[in-house]
């Protein structure tokens, strides 16, 4: 049989550029080749690809999304590609924007039946000079469509709300202001198969040195301590994979995604957000998991490339 012709598209005009540059290379160098031809593709900052648009449609049969934050996760690199008539991996344009947006998609699981912390969101063009979190303190300040934990904060009194504020307007128009909630950082992937949406193992991360599970917690080897699986009771552990699933299919998410959440020291567990791209570098919680479910990275590729040959009916 020919081997199936796939671009990865990496980098991209987003504050998680580097990012997307390790899980891209990670990608290429796993495909396996007996099976697959790769074509790397970089996008560098200001939007611009390597590669002609024509040479990449025409040296490939589908793309594989490693474009993380703007651009790759919003659903704009989706529109494009289906204006090229190119299958890629992943969700849908609507369903990536819809999870890129932590306000819209939290009202969304909140109405399907999860439980999520309270929060406001606020624009950058609107009269917040003189707002206050209702729901007391700590709260995090977020950008609404940014992931990696990209300007997060954890503010603890009235007097740094503002400053928060202003930092995420700096990145992004749309800021959340997201009720503390203490307890277990818990983490769940799902991939997908002919059979349907497979969790795997939840993962616990404990962050050294940091509050939260920050960038550098994230991306820097030795900055976070994750086990996998996560040492959770059985029924916790069924329900963390429950609602992992529950919000794959609430946003019609495809392919693969993460949903993070807390076990709140007051039992229920809280959905923060869905990630239709998770990341692929060597520290990445997806193949983590997947690991500890006895797929390799290889084995991990084969099944997202193979859930979008069949969405797309390829």
């Amino acid at each position: 049989m020919r081997k199936i012709r796939v671009a990865v598209l990496m980098g991209g005009p987003s504050s998680e550029h580097e990012v997307s540059l390790m899980s891209g290379r990670t990608v290429c160098e796993n495909l396996d080749l007996s099976r697959y031809e790769v074509l790397p593709v970089h996008i560098d900052k200001a939007g611009e690809w390597n590669l002609p648009f024509e040479h990449v449609l025409d040296n490939s049969d589908i793309a594989f999304i490693a474009l993380h934050g703007e651009y790759g996760e919003d659903g704009r690199v989706q529109d494009f590609l289906e204006t090229l008539g190119l299958p890629y991996t992943g969700s849908s344009a609507h369903s990536s924007a819809l999870g890129m947006n932590k306000a819209a998609s939290s009202r969304l699981f909140r109405a399907y039946g999860l439980d999520i912390p309270e929060f406001n969101d606020i624009a950058r063009h609107g009269d917040w000079a003189y707002f206050k979190a209702d729901f007391g303190y700590p709260v995090v300040v977020k950008p609404a469509d940014r992931g990696s934990s990209v300007g997060v904060n954890i503010v603890r009194n009235e007097d740094g709300l503002r400053d928060a504020i202003c930092n995420v307007f700096d990145i992004s128009r749309h800021a959340m202001v997201q009720k503390y909630i203490s307890g277990r950082e818990i983490t769940c992937a799902v991939i997908e198969d002919e059979k349907g949406v497979l969790p795997l193992p939840p993962t616990e991360i404990i962050p050294k040195g940091a509050s939260f599970f920050d960038y550098e917690s994230k991306y820097s080897s030795g900055a976070s301590h994750e086990i996998t699986p996560a040492p959770l009771e059985r029924n916790i552990t069924l329900e963390v994979q429950r609602i992992a699933v529950a919000a794959h299919r609430i946003i019609n998410a495809s392919g693969a995604s993460r949903t993070d959440m807390i076990i709140g020291n007051d039992g229920r567990i809280y959905v923060l957000e869905i990630n239709t791209i998770p990341g692929m570098t060597s520290t990445s919680l997806l193949p983590q998991a997947a690991a500890a479910h006895g797929l390799g990275m290889d084995r991990l590729l084969d099944h997202i490339i193979a859930s979008a040959i069949r969405r797309f009916g390829m």
